[in-house]
């Protein structure tokens, strides 16, 4: 059995879409954390929203169980919601920074 990487959390994490502006959560500066144990058999992701009291919280986390659930070896994906510091424009990528110019 291989370990779980960062790396390898990271890029299934970019199949995760904020689900308003379908941008990955990684190129939006969304992922804060991530804490592999257990030579990955629990992978704990912290993550931020764009807005305090995005109502789509719910949607985020079941993605990102869903696919991390998918690494082989994963047995458990804890999802942990943070606003410290609060999100900015500033987090995101610059290639996530041009597509959201010309979404708003």
């Amino acid at each position: 059995m291989r370990v779980v990487t960062e790396e390898q959390v990271r890029t299934v994490l970019m199949d995760v879409l904020d689900p308003e502006i379908q941008i990955d959560i990684v190129n939006l500066g969304m992922v804060y954390g991530i804490d592999i144990q257990d030579g990955g058999k629990r992978i704990k992701v912290t993550v931020t929203l764009t807005t305090m009291g995005c109502p789509l919280f719910d949607d985020i986390k079941e993605q990102i169980i869903e696919k991390l659930s998918e690494l082989e070896g994963v047995e458990q994906v804890d999802v942990e919601l943070t606003f410290d510091p609060p999100w900015d424009k500033e987090m995101m990528s610059e290639e996530a920074k041009l597509v959201f110019k010309y979404l708003f």
